[in-house]
């Protein structure tokens, strides 16, 4: 039997972390990662390995090299079955693992609904985190002229346009009134959609999908209304479940939407076993609900907490909840979202103001790279607090919803903002007379005021 101090299954952005910075901490302790992928992909770069990229081959995090630079065994294997009681895992190839702690890391995997007729026909995709998948997925879509798309989250977006560069015919269907409506207010997501549009790509919102027609093979989509969209291939991007079984069959803690129970430390039922990533259970930072989140750089944050706490507990060190950052780019348009949108404030019924502003992000706005860029806080309005904020502009968006993540974890108060020192030069930044960010935390307390 094979032994070590800390067991990690899984080696994308939660397992590999957590591996990393356990180990940086405890450099005396023996940690070893088993993975069934033999490639590690990145998860966020997987659309664009079909236009942008153009191959998986460029889309690899090398964590078999740096695992062995740091020390960590690397063991390319399945885990078949955790044994809680006897603190071990049973691998595929026979082998036991004894552990001292275990950190669970195994993601989440596309759903494919059963109710759908013809989602299991050859040439319907799924797109999960798996690099031979992808392969031939890649290989059998460049034989497709015409290809449907069904769900607008961020893959589905990210996968029409990345297809439409590739010169492809691509549909994409959405049941809802708008495109990435489940992350964005509609004056983001009515942006996105425009751009989307221009790029070439059809997009049918308010479109419910009957079933996929063809006997073993797709040859179109028949929607709710009777119209049939021809396709030669289909890409199903209705959302991801969590990659739980391992530790439904362990009899862990697991709550009703299939995600492995965690407390603040990570920790599941049994207090030497953690999971973190996709798989685990995630909580809103507001209202404490479970909440089915899955974001890497959740997962990273989740991680970098577990590898600093996998010896010894510090109460500083606690996951309070997550605050939903997003970010996806079309061309050289981003937009990003931190924290609760409008549509969330209202629905859990909280007493809260808006303000907006949108300006130049160069000065002067006649630069040749200058772009619009919009900025819209959500903010609780007895106290100021920053619950929110949604971002539409050049690609600085991403580190811009990256500062309003900071403000709303750190429970900053908008009217902190306008007295906010920032640095500007006209190449990188607005006017600091007109600077967006600031400019909407104007609008937000003059909201605030008003009777």
């Amino acid at each position: 039997m094979l032994k070590t101090d800390v067991l990690v299954i899984g080696s994308s952005a939660g397992g590999m972390v957590a591996a990393v910075t356990g180990k940086r901490i405890n450099p005396d302790k023996k940690f070893t990662v088993v993975t069934i992928n033999e490639k590690t992909l990145v998860p966020c770069g997987i659309p664009y390995v079909f236009g942008t990229l153009g191959t998986t081959n460029k889309n690899i995090i090398p964590v078999a090299e740096n695992f062995a630079k740091m020390g960590i065994e690397f063991i390319n294997d399945e885990v078949l079955e955790i044994i809680k009681e006897e603190k071990k895992v049973l691998l595929k190839n026979g082998q036991d693992i004894a552990f001292d702690k275990l950190i669970i890391a195994t993601g989440s995997l596309p759903f494919k609904p059963l109710w759908l007729k013809g989602a299991d026909f050859n040439n319907v995709y799924a797109v999960p985190k798996n690099k031979i998948y992808l392969d031939a997925m890649q290989e059998k879509l460049e034989q497709a002229d015409k290809i449907v798309v069904i769900g607008a989250g961020f893959i589905g977006v990210e996968m029409s346009d990345e297809l439409h560069k590739a010169g492809k015919d691509v549909t994409l269907l959405e049941r809802l009134p708008n495109i990435l409506s489940l992350a964005f207010d509609a004056d983001i997501s009515d942006r996105a959609e425009v751009i989307l549009k221009d790029n070439g790509v059809k997009v049918l919102t308010n479109t419910t999908v009957k079933e996929i027609t063809g006997l073993d093979r797709a040859d179109g989509v028949l929607l709710d209304d009777g119209t049939k969209i021809d396709a030669d291939a289909v890409i199903l991007s209705m959302g991801y479940k969590p990659n739980s079984e391992l530790a439904i069959k362990a009899h862990l803690g697991i709550n009703d939407a299939g995600f492995i129970k965690v407390d603040e430390y990570m920790r599941t039922s049994h207090s030497d076993i953690f999971a973190v990533g996709d798989c685990a259970e995630k909580k809103h930072f507001i209202t404490g609900e479970s909440v089915p989140m899955m974001l890497a750089s959740t997962a990273c944050a989740e991680a970098r907490l577990v590898g600093l706490n996998l010896f010894g507990i510090s109460a500083i060190k606690t996951f309070t909840g997550t605050i939903s950052i997003f970010s996806t780019a079309l061309g050289s348009r981003g937009f990003g979202v931190a924290g609760i949108t409008e549509k969330e404030a209202k629905a859990i019924g909280i007493n809260y103001v808006c303000g907006s502003f949108e300006g130049a992000d160069r000065h002067p706005a006649s630069l040749a790279d200058t772009q619009k860029q919009f900025v819209k806080f959500i903010v609780a309005k007895d106290s100021g607090v920053i619950l929110g904020g949604e971002v539409a502009g050049g690609l600085s968006t991403g580190e811009l919803t990256n500062t309003i993540g900071m403000m709303i974890q750190n429970r900053m108060n908008i009217s902190s903002l306008l007295t906010a020192q920032v640095g500007s030069h006209p190449l990188m930044t607005a006017s600091p007379a007109g600077f967006p960010l600031i400019k909407a935390a104007e609008m937000a307390v003059y909201n605030m005021l008003k009777k």
